[in-house]
C-alpha cells in the first residue's frame, strides 16, 4: 500500500462482485482526509497504531472508543430528539460522516430507526428536503441534461454499480407529487438495500429524474432544489427516461438492477410494460408490494383456514399497489390450482374513485384495471361492496385515511369468525383504519396489517401485535437474490417466490402472538433465505448468468452480504 493509505484489502467493501482474483489493496486516504471519507473513517475507533500509520496523531482527541460504546452514545443521542425528522437529519448526517457506525446503527436497532430512515419519517423529509438539503445523496438527472445523460452518469465515483432506484417524483408515498425533493425515496429504499439486504453501500446508486413538478406550493417554493417549471409529458418525457435507460445499459451492463420507484399510475405500468422484457427492471411500488402482501396472506391462512381460492378479496383502491397486489394473488391462485389465471380474477374485487369496477364501466376504465371488471350491478360505497360481495379479505390501497369506517369493519366482522383487513396506505396518517381500531371494532377476532407501523393494543387483558406489511420485508431480500445470481431479467415467478420465502418464515410461536410477518429483529437472516429461492428461480428459469450454481444458495447468499464491523487499518 503506498503513502500509508487505507484500502479495501479485505474485498468486503466488493463483496458481491464478480471476482477471479483477491482484489488489489490500494490507497484511499490518509491523515485529514481520511477522518472526511465516511467510508472508512471510525472516529474514535482508530486504535494507537492506525492513529500513527495513518497520520492522525493530533487530528483525534486521545481518548479510544470501540464501535459499540459509539453506537450505543448515538441512540442515546437520537432518543433525545422529540421529532422523528430531526432523528432522520441526524441518521443522514452520520451516513454522510461514518458509513459503517450508519449501518450497524440501523442493523442493531432495525425496529425502532426503520420508521425514521424510511416511511413514515422519510415522507415529511421529502416534503420538506429543500430545507432539509445539505449535501447531494444520488444522481439528479433532468430535463437539461437531455443528449448528455451518459456523461452524467460516468460522473458518479463508482463503476460497479449492482442496484439503482430511480424515481420521478410524481407519486412521493401518499404525498403526491413532490418533484426533485424526492430523492428521499430512493436514498432511503437503498439504505434498507445494504441494511436489510447487505448489498455493499458502494454498489448502491439512488437517482431522481426531474422533469418539473406541478405542485404549486414547490414551485413557488424559495428553497425548491429542482426545476422551476410544470412537468414535461408525452413524448419529451418517454424520450429522457429511455436515454436514460440505453445509458444505464451502456455504462454498467445486463446485470444493474434497475427499480422503478414512486411514479405515477399512468406512467409507472407503462415503463415496466415497456422494459421489463430488455432490462432487468423491478417496479416495488407494484411488485414489491404485491409480492409482500401475498406473504402476509399466506402467513394469514394458517389463522384463518383455507387456500388462497377458497376466499373472496375487495381492494380499495385500484392504482399500482390494488392492481399489482390482486394480480399475484391470481398467480399464485392459478400455479396451485392448476386453473388459467382469467378464472382466478373473479375472486377479486377491486373499487376505484368510481365505486367497483363491474363489466358495464369497462369501455371507459384504463387497461390495468380492466382485468378486474366481472359481472355484478353498479355499487358506489365501499359498506354496499362489503355487503354485497362478503369478502373474507380487505385490502386497503387507496392512499386515504379513515376510510376503513366503524361500519365497514363492523361488517366484515358480522360475515366472518376471522376477517383479514390490510390497511396498507402510507404514511400513517393515510392508513384506511389503525390497528385499535379494526381490533376494537372486530372484538379483537382481525387478522391486521398496516403498511406503516402502529403499536400493540392491549384489549379485553389480551396483547395483539398488529403485523407490518412493510415492502422492506422483499426488496432487499429480492434485490440482493438478483445480484448473487447475475440474473438478467425479472420474472412473476421470482416474486412468487420471495412471498412464499418470507412466509416461510413466519413461526407456530409468531401465530401465537397474532403475527403474520415476522419480527424486523431477524431481517437479515430472512433476506439471505428470499435470496436464495429468488436466485434458485432464476436458476431454474435459465436467467441466472454466474456460473455454475452454488450448492447452498442460503450459504452463499450469506457470505455475500456487507457487514458494516470496522475493519483494523495495517
Amino acid at each position: 500500500m503506498e503513502g500509508g493509505g487505507v484500502g479495501d484489502a479485505y474485498g468486503e467493501d466488493r463483496a458481491t462482485e464478480e471476482q477471479l482474483i483477491t482484489p488489489w489493496a490500494f490507497s484511499v486516504a490518509s491523515g485529514y482526509t481520511l477522518l472526511r471519507d465516511p467510508r472508512h473513517n471510525k472516529g474514535l475507533a482508530f486504535s494507537e497504531a492506525e492513529r500513527d500509520a495513518h497520520y492522525l496523531r493530533g487530528l483525534l482527541p486521545p481518548a479510544l472508543a470501540s464501535q459499540e460504546l459509539q453506537e450505543k452514545k448515538l441512540m442515546h443521542n437520537l432518543r433525545q430528539y422529540e421529532r422523528p425528522l430531526h432523528r432522520y437529519i441526524a441518521m443522514m448526517d452520520l451516513q454522510e460522516r461514518n458509513e459503517r457506525l450508519f449501518y450497524k446503527l440501523l442493523i442493531d436497532n432495525v425496529e425502532e430507526l426503520l420508521p425514521v430512515v424510511y416511511t413514515p419519517t422519510v415522507g415529511e423529509a421529502c416534503q420538506k428536503y429543500g430545507s432539509i438539503y445539505r449535501r447531494p445523496q444520488g444522481l439528479y438527472i433532468s430535463l437539461k441534461d437531455k443528449g448528455k445523460i451518459l456523461e452524467v452518469l460516468k460522473n458518479w465515483p463508482e463503476r460497479s454499480i449492482q442496484v439503482i432506484v430511480v424515481t420521478d417524483g410524481e407519486r412521493i408515498l401518499g404525498l403526491g407529487d413532490l418533484g426533485c425533493q424526492g430523492m428521499g425515496i430512493p436514498v432511503g429504499k437503498l439504505s434498507l438495500y445494504t441494511a436489510l439486504g447487505g448489498v455493499r453501500p458502494s454498489a448502491c446508486l439512488p437517482i431522481t429524474i426531474d422533469v418539473g413538478t406541478n405542485n404549486e406550493a414547490l414551485l413557488n417554493d424559495d428553497f425548491y432544489i429542482g426545476l422551476r417549471q410544470r412537468r414535461a409529458t408525452g413524448e419529451e418525457y418517454h424520450e429522457l427516461v429511455e436515454e436514460f435507460m440505453a445509458a444505464v445499459k451502456q455504462n454498467y451492463g445486463e446485470k444493474v438492477l434497475t427499480q422503478f420507484e414512486d411514479f405515477a399510475n399512468h406512467n409507472a405500468f407503462d415503463l415496466l410494460e415497456k422494459y421489463r422484457e430488455s432490462h432487468l427492471v423491478f417496479n416495488d411500488d407494484i411488485q414489491g408490494t404485491a409480492s409482500v402482501v401475498l406473504a402476509g396472506l399466506l402467513a394469514a391462512l394458517k389463522v384463518v383456514g383455507g387456500t388462497l381460492a377458497d376466499h373472496t378479496y375487495l381492494f380499495l383502491g385500484a392504482g399500482e399497489a390494488g392492481t399489482g397486489i390482486a394480480e399475484l394473488i391470481a398467480l399464485e391462485m392459478s400455479k396451485h390450482t392448476g386453473s388459467p389465471i382469467e378464472e382466478c380474477r373473479p375472486k377479486i374485487w377491486l373499487m376505484d374513485s368510481r365505486g367497483l369496477i363491474v363489466a358495464s364501466r369497462k369501455e371507459s376504465l384504463q387497461a390495468f384495471k380492466k382485468p378486474w371488471a366481472h359481472e355484478h350491478g353498479a355499487v358506489e360505497t365501499l359498506l354496499e361492496a362489503v355487503r354485497s360481495l362478503k369478502p373474507t379479505v380487505l385490502i386497503g390501497t387507496s392512499g386515504k385515511g379513515g376510510t376503513f369506517t366503524k361500519d365497514v369493519v363492523e361488517a366484515m366482522a358480522s360475515q366472518n369468525e376471522r376477517p383479514v383487513v390490510f390497511a396498507l396506505s402510507n404514511p400513517t396518517s393515510h392508513s384506511e383504519c389503525t390497528a385499535e381500531q379494526a381490533y376494537t371494532w372486530t372484538e379483537g377476532r382481525a387478522v391486521f396489517a398496516s403498511g406503516s407501523p402502529f403499536p400493540a393494543v392491549e384489549l379485553d387483558g389480551r396483547a395483539l401485535v398488529p403485523g407490518q406489511s412493510n415492502n422492506a420485508y422483499i426488496f432487499p431480500g429480492f434485490g440482493l437474490g438478483v445480484v448473487i445470481s447475475g440474473a438478467i431479467r425479472v420474472r412473476d415467478d421470482m416474486l412468487l417466490a420471495a412471498s412464499e420465502a418470507l412466509a416461510e418464515q413466519v413461526t407456530e410461536a409468531h401465530y401465537a402472538k397474532g403475527l403474520i410477518f415476522p419480527p424486523f429483529t431477524n431481517i437479515r437472516a430472512i433476506s439471505a433465505r428470499i435470496a436464495a429461492k429468488v436466485a434458485a428461480k432464476a436458476y431454474e428459469l435459465g436467467l441466472a448468468s454466474r456460473l455454475p450454481r452454488p450448492d447452498d444458495l442460503v450459504k452463499y447468499a450469506e457470505s455475500c452480504m456487507y457487514t458494516p464491523t470496522y475493519r483494523s487499518y495495517r
